[in-house]
């Protein structure tokens, strides 16, 4: 398989809209227009529950793990060098981010913020900074209670476990600046809502609006 070609699957893996398909499916609503109308774990938990929430966010991490695991075993044959090999395993990821994000399938709007395809992704790359960055985001979401504090505080701290791990001369360390700084900037609305003492607490449920 040609890597551009894995380039454009990995976006059309990302662009599934498992909120949007799960809230159509379990109530028939369009999700984007309930809760805080984005398509993510966060709000679907909020408006269809825990179950949902579970099975859409494994299926956003797997959006960003597939691509990265399997599609380099695909373009091998056409990529000897196991260096341009990792390169473009980042690229996929990267591509699924993006298609989770702005997702072909909704006319490039409305998609989630990056963090559950973004954590399947880094889980293949670097499972040993993820398992540091989960522990951070889960203790920062117990200790807080926001789920956008803790998604906030897992993205800064993912380049830091990269760069102990690995080496500020990694490819992957400016990988996990670039995708922190996306992660940030789709979530300033939320740093809004933070600063402004506005933002929810996680656990806080929506019903659905007629």
């Amino acid at each position: 398989m040609s890597p551009y070609l894995g380039l454009v699957l990995a976006y059309v893996a990302g662009s599934i809209p498992a909120a949007y398909i799960a809230g159509k499916v379990t109530r028939g609503i369009d999700l984007r227009q309930h809760g805080s109308g984005n398509l993510g774990a966060t709000n679907v938990y909020r408006v269809l529950g825990a179950k949902v929430a579970l099975v859409v966010l494994l299926f956003d991490a797997a959006k960003g793990a597939v691509p990265v695991l399997w599609f380099p075993r695909l373009v091998a044959p056409r990529v000897p060098d196991p260096g341009t090999l990792t390169l473009w395993a980042i690229g996929f990821g990267i591509a699924a981010i993006i298609g989770h994000v702005r997702p072909v399938f909704l006319l490039w709007k409305g998609g989630g913020k990056g963090v559950a395809t973004a954590s399947g992704v880094f889980g293949a790359l670097a499972p040993a900074a993820i398992v540091i960055t989960l522990l951070v985001w889960l203790t920062v979401l117990v200790v807080g209670g926001y789920m956008s504090l803790a998604s906030l505080a897992g993205a800064a701290v993912l380049p830091v476990a990269i760069a102990v791990m690995g080496g500020f001369r990694s490819p992957l360390f400016a990988v996990s600046v670039v995708v922190a700084v996306f992660v940030f900037w789709t979530h300033r609305a939320n740093i809004g809502r933070l600063r402004r003492g506005e933002e929810p607490r996680f656990g806080r449920k929506t019903p659905p609006q007629p």
